[in-house]
């Protein structure tokens, strides 16, 4: 079935006119304000010129201060610490960016990240005794802890005081650790619940640095949290909107931090302007693949280079195992799709639940992703490991997969996670029997309406007005970057679009050209080749689209990026 299209409301049109008078801007643009609650002058104001002036007082969250005093004792009395970072972007960059900031205090501090396979997630008993042979007396928990009430028993046995900078939701109780720092904690009163934990790990130095009057500034350590917030997928609203826009700053000035400049040249991107796209599909990926095939403690040298040759050494080695990643990756979606066509299962079954003992385990989470993209049902891959089947779990929106495999908790060892997302471990034998338990479930609670993915939009717009001005919208538009959740780039509906000089190209791209006014605008679909042959034959389609900028003899062009059309 082809996408339905939801375009949002807005009820109170008078507020989008007002806005629209008083900022001088097109009717549209200030209806997709409107709905995402920027609805005033001042509002928009703040919007539009996001200000490190508006960050919250880091002393507001609970238990803030417990942190920074014994942090301040540990490097007072040259006591040994450790950052205990989890091993994705978020929790690599936060424990890199606490461990050159305590280094710079003078600090006697030390990184760990455990290893994903051995280990798991989270503070493991392993790394607590690492930490108890490295004579730690202050361990801080980066992206992780929030859940690890036994583990932070276990630590204070040998007199590790345990700081946690969380931003996970935490369970019905509370880790007794030395001080937890948490947005979501229930008794934290943080205005801001959305940091991710790097975010989390920032609030901390910014809190040293206020509490030590420190001629340090911490807003130089913005790159790790942009980073971290946009790989993360944390709302890019209210205070990440901040942090990020100004961490994107310090990734496009003429003078990156050494690793980040390494990376880019790597990448191919140092010319280009870097937004939440290059890092979301070019820079994070590359961080997160040495954790996902080996060891994320090369994620940690990479971040704290500050040689320029020894962060272009371990930008290769970043390079070649995201190469390897992707490689895993394709196979592994080949063969999927290979099995899932071969038996019609997306004709079956609501949720593709799919095994093979040769996938690799570090990257089955990111193929399950691009299933769920592919066929729009929720996606399970499981492969061999420790004579168990492990698995990851990616959902749909409307389908809560965590309270799913709670329903089938009796054919599972272990799982955990949330509605989006999650993971189990379960016999071989057992396998059979949760798929079927599991798609039991999803025929009570999928209807097919929920199985066909939906497009939103944000406005309707006359094509007339946006030809003649597109410029003014496209500039317009780039003030509501940085996009990401809470802040996704505005989409536009127009009704009759008059096409022609219709070409499928590349890898099922679709490219065509707009007739309006006597303009003409450039339109490409990423992706939508297969409608070649029904648009090819049109004169008129309604699309849908954003704005990007294209390339016309070397200048810059605004041009329409196509989401889908009818």
């Amino acid at each position: 079935m082809r996408n339905k299209w939801r375009i949002i409301e807005v009820k109170d049109i008078e507020k989008v006119k007002n806005l629209a008078t008083e900022a001088s801007l097109p009717i549209p643009i200030a209806k997709v304000l409107v709905a995402r609650g920027i609805d005033t002058r001042k509002k928009l104001e703040k919007f539009f010129n996001p200000s490190l002036d508006d960050l919250y007082d880091p002393f507001l969250m609970e238990d803030m201060e417990k942190a920074v005093d014994r942090i301040s004792k540990a490097i007072l009395n040259k006591e040994k610490i450790l950052v205990y970072g989890d091993y994705d972007v978020d929790g690599t960059t936060g424990a890199s960016m606490l461990y050159l900031f305590l280094k710079e205090l003078g600090a006697d501090v030390e990184v760990y990240i455990p290893d994903r396979f051995k280990e798991g997630y989270g503070i493991s008993l392993r790394g607590i005794e690492r930490a108890k042979e490295k004579g730690v007396s202050t361990m801080i928990a980066v992206d992780c802890g929030i859940t690890a009430i036994n583990e932070v028993e276990y630590a204070k046995k040998f007199g590790i005081d345990v700081i946690i900078c969380d931003h996970h939701e935490p369970g019905e109780k509370i880790p007794n650790a030395y001080a937890v720092l948490d947005p979501l904690k229930a008794t934290c009163n943080y205005p801001f619940k959305y940091l991710s934990g790097c975010g989390v790990a920032f609030k901390l130095v910014q809190a040293i640095c206020e509490k030590l009057n420190v001629e340090i500034n911490p807003i130089q350590y913005l790159d790790y949290v942009a980073i971290a917030s946009a790989a993360d997928v944390v709302p890019l609203v209210d205070e990440n909107r901040i942090l990020v826009k100004y961490g994107l700053e310090l990734l496009n000035s003429s003078n990156p931090r050494v690793s980040f400049l390494a990376l880019l040249e790597r990448a191919g991107l140092r010319n280009k302007k870097i937004n939440t796209w290059h890092i979301g599909f070019v820079i994070g990926p590359r961080i997160n693949a040495v954790g996902r095939l080996g060891d994320a403690t090369r994620a940690v040298e990479f971040l704290i280079s500050s040689d320029y040759k020894d962060a272009s050494k371990w930008a290769d080695e970043l390079h070649r195992e995201n190469e390897r990643r992707q490689s895993l990756d394709r196979k592994a979606f080949d063969e999927a799709v290979e099995f899932i066509e071969s038996y019609q299962l997306h004709k079956k079954d609501k949720v593709l639940v799919l095994f093979n003992e040769e996938w690799h385990q570090g990257v089955i989470g990111i193929v399950a992703s691009k299933i769920v993209e592919k066929y729009h049902r929720p996606a399970i891959l499981l492969t061999s490991s420790d004579g168990v089947l492990k698995g990851s779990a990616r959902s749909i929106p409307g389908f809560d997969i965590y309270r799913a495999l709670r329903h089938c908790e009796n054919t599972l060892l272990q799982f955990g996670g949330h509605k989006h997302a999650a993971g189990m471990v379960l016999q071989r034998e057992k396998l059979d029997e949760f798929k079927i338990a599991i798609n039991k479930f999803a025929d009570d609670e999928l209807t097919e309406d929920m199985l066909v993915r939906e497009v939103t939009i944000d406005a309707v717009v006359d094509l007339r007005e946006v030809a003649n001005s597109i410029v003014d919208y496209f500039m317009l538009l780039k003030k509501f970057e940085p996009f990401g959740p809470g802040n996704y780039e505005p989409v536009f509906l127009s009704p009759e679009a008059k096409i022609f000089d219709v070409k499928n190209f590349g890898n099922n791209h679709l490219k065509f050209k707009i007739k309006v006014d006597g303009i003409t605008i450039d339109a490409i679909g990423y992706g939508l080749g297969e409608l070649y042959q029904s648009v090819g034959v049109a004169d008129k389609v309604s699309i849908v689209f954003s704005f990007d900028e294209g390339n016309w003899n070397g200048q810059p062009v605004v041009q329409f990026k196509i989401k889908d059309l009818k």
